[in-house]
């Protein structure tokens, strides 16, 4: 990451170890580092605490730092899209959204302004320059790999960016942030979508989507409970959260029942019963939104690896255009496809090249 002439990088710090190091190591390559907390929306206080461990890094660092204010905007993109989603049934991905419009849209768009050459930010990925151009590649740390949220970034944006996490483990990056005496050191990671905090998912979307209950039908068509609202419920979710009723008595061994379907008309909420059931399997899904990391679209059916939901292993298949949306072709049936999560493809060599929403 040496470079010749010193060039100015906004790192986005949110207030963890990741997107701290980010900053630590752009300043040992020799850029000139300045740190941007970006307020978004929250619900339990937890990003005042985020934005204070942000502060004191800068601090430790001895950077500029800036708090930019992007609540509004951060609830119009992602929270209430997040809620007309599973409103409408279908499972939306906020981490996508808040990379497309908030960090790599508003975000970037005001660093450069104010005269930044890069933004920065703490997700694992690893960047490789080719041919004039930054491409994007799985992770060294895999457990860690984040190129499945950065599916929407057009080759404009990654030449923009930087990623100085990406080729170290996790444990790397607490040691570092150990010997520079970070705060965020041994902070731990956030777990969920960021800006509920401790406040789980069923509770947040109750104070914006009424409870509709009707019947929970296996693929069998047998009635066995009923839920709270099909809002509530995701694609591949096994706790149902109500109880169910099997109409046997006795020490009845328990079955593991999985949510595959959404019936809107009916107002039925549709489960498989057994890990290993039919049902649960998928040979392809049709695409929407579809993006390409490369200014270069194929017009011809390719075969890419690709993952249908975060730290799926990879699996074979094709891509094709079609004529109103793009298909993705299992070369082996995959589980738990959830319509409005995203499908992103990646080269053999484990190149990110794009991806799409599933519809």
């Amino acid at each position: 990451m040496i470079q010749n002439g010193r060039q100015k990088v906004f790192v986005g710090l949110s207030g963890g170890v990741d997107s701290s190091v980010a900053a630590l190591l752009l300043l040992r390559a020799g850029y000139e580092v300045i740190g941007v907390h970006i307020r978004g929306y929250n619900v339990d206080g937890c990003g005042d605490i985020d934005a204070e461990y942000a502060r004191r890094s800068a601090e430790v660092l001895k950077i500029p730092f800036y708090v930019w204010n992007m609540e509004e905007e951060y609830k119009r993109a992602v929270v209430d899209y997040m809620i007309s989603s599973y409103k409408n049934g279908i499972t939306p991905n906020p981490d996508v959204m808040c990379n497309k419009e908030i960090k790599f849209g508003l975000f970037m768009r005001k660093a450069m302004e104010m005269g930044a050459d890069y933004i920065a930010t703490g997700h694992y990925v690893l960047q490789k320059q080719s041919g004039g151009n930054s491409k994007l590649f799985i992770a060294n740390d895999l457990n860690k790999d984040q190129t499945y949220f950065l599916w929407t970034l057009s080759q404009d944006q990654i030449n923009r960016s930087l990623f100085p996490v990406g080729p170290y483990q996790k444990s790397e990056i607490r040691t570092f942030a150990s010997f520079a005496h970070l705060p965020t050191a041994n902070k731990k990671d956030s777990q969920g979508i960021c800006f509920l905090g401790d406040v789980s998912m069923r509770d947040f979307l109750k104070a914006y989507i009424q409870t509709d209950p009707g019947p929970i039908v296996t693929t069998e068509g047998r009635v066995i409970g009923e839920h709270e609202g099909l809002s509530f419920y995701t694609i591949g979710q096994r706790h149902l959260g109500v109880k169910v009723v099997t109409g046997k008595k006795g020490n009845e061994p328990t079955i593991a029942r999985y949510v595959i379907d959404k019936d809107i008309k009916t107002n039925s909420l549709i489960v498989a019963e057994g890990g290993d059931n039919p049902a649960l399997f998928s040979e392809g899904v049709n695409l929407a939104e579809i993006n390409f990391t490369s200014k270069e679209i194929p017009n011809r059916p390719i075969e890419v690896m690709a993952r249908v939901r975060y730290r799926q292993p990879l699996f074979p298949a094709t891509l094709i255009q079609g004529e109103k949306n793009w298909r993705l072709d299992f070369k082996e049936p995959q589980k738990f496809i959830a319509k409005g999560q995203s499908a992103v493809f990646y080269s053999e060599q484990g190149e990110m090249v794009g991806g799409g929403v599933i519809v």
